[in-house]
């Protein structure tokens, strides 16, 4: 991908890999680098060291949805529990645990809000389209996105992955083995997992069933701890609504983050081009940050120090799309977390790579 004019994230991603020339063959091979991609990589690697993983990003790692999110991990899926699905944030916690990640995950609760029905002891109330506030709270928490792709692909790294950015995949041909025509060569590949998420939706097949959309989000100036207390989130429990229209939100330290909004397209292609300081972007950062200003009288002057987005990939169901290629049983696709990949897509990619090895099923959430 280009250079994009997405914003001004409040967090980096530090781990750039090494030069080195693209195998011939491998045994796996991992389209896409972000939190899926790199978490199937590394326990790839960690299941199974004697495989040959390669994992190929057209941009640097991070550069999709996984950079540009807002960090907020939440347990279910975007339709809620899926059978089978299991722990996800527990899952996710032994994963980077065991391949040594340290992305700052706090997990406190995140609180569902409300038009109707508040929790007795809820500690939002603000004006927003009606009187907003806590009417349930639900597992989950929130991370630091740089820190997690960072720390994946260092893992990755350490444990043997070879890690490929700016390399381009410019054909697929789906046969036995698969065969992967890039920007630095032709690789092949017995098996392959496709974590391109809200890119190449032609290549995953996906594109009746999903639509790349771009979000936004928006980082407050640090404010005192009694500003946190009296605006309700002096406990640090991130939030979303449950009814229109839409809001989210975390703390980052002292910070406030606040998302909202879509962006979209007729073709996924033209999100690269996008550019936030103008056009429908910029109108909706300014949508953003006007109801914002009015949630409460303390954030009526509240200046942004970060304004960023990403993609975001909607299926038509809200159901992830966790199966095999049409064109190859051989390749696995995931992704399409409609919003709530954070903590699902890591945990998700794990079990990817162990359906890979033949050791655990892939679901049926159809």
């Amino acid at each position: 991908m280009p250079a994009k004019n997405w914003g001004h994230r409040p967090w980096t991603i530090e781990f750039r890999a090494k030069q080195q020339p693209l195998p011939a063959s491998v045994d796996f091979a991992v389209v896409g680098g972000g939190f899926t991609g790199l978490a199937a990589a590394a326990w790839l690697k960690r299941l199974a060291p004697q495989s040959s993983v390669a994992l190929l990003e057209a941009s640097h790692f991070g550069d999709g949805a996984s950079g540009y999110t807002g960090g907020m991990a939440l347990a279910e899926s975007a339709v809620g529990d899926l059978p089978g699905l299991g722990d996800v944030l527990a899952g996710y916690t032994k994963i980077l645990q065991e391949l040594q990640v340290d992305g700052d995950v706090h997990l406190p609760g995140v609180y569902e809000l409300g038009r109707s029905q508040p929790l007795a002891h809820s500690p939002i109330h603000w004006s927003d389209s009606g009187q907003l506030a806590a009417v349930k709270e639900v597992p989950g928490g929130a991370i630091n996105p740089g820190k997690v792709v960072s720390g994946l692909a260092a893992a990755g790294d350490r444990l043997g992955v070879a890690l490929f950015e700016s390399c381009t995949l410019l054909r697929c041909e789906f046969g036995n083995p698969l065969q992967f025509r890039t920007s630095q060569g032709v690789l092949a590949a017995k098996k392959a997992l496709f974590a391109t998420n809200a890119f190449s939706l032609e290549l995953t097949g996906w594109s009746h069933r999903a639509e790349a959309c771009f979000t936004t989000a928006v980082a407050t100036q640090e404010l005192a701890d009694s500003v946190l207390a009296e605006i309700g989130l002096g406990e640090g429990k991130p939030f979303y609504t449950v009814d229109l229209p839409y809001l989210w939100g975390r703390l980052l330290g002292k910070q406030v983050i606040f998302g909202s909004g879509l962006v979209h397209f007729a073709d996924w292609r033209d999100m690269d081009a996008l550019d936030i300081t103008q056009g429908e972007a910029a109108a909706v950062f300014g949508r953003l940050e006007q109801r914002i200003h009015s949630l409460h009288p303390k954030l009526q002057d509240v200046q942004f120090t970060h304004r960023w987005g990403g993609p975001i990939c909607i299926t038509q169901d809200w159901h992830p799309i966790f199966e095999p290629h049409s064109e190859n049983p051989n390749a696995i696709v995931l992704g399409g977390f409609s919003g709530h990949g954070v903590a699902q897509s890591v945990y998700l990619g794990a079990w990817a790579a162990e359906a890979l090895l033949g050791k655990r099923a892939l679901p049926d959430w159809d």
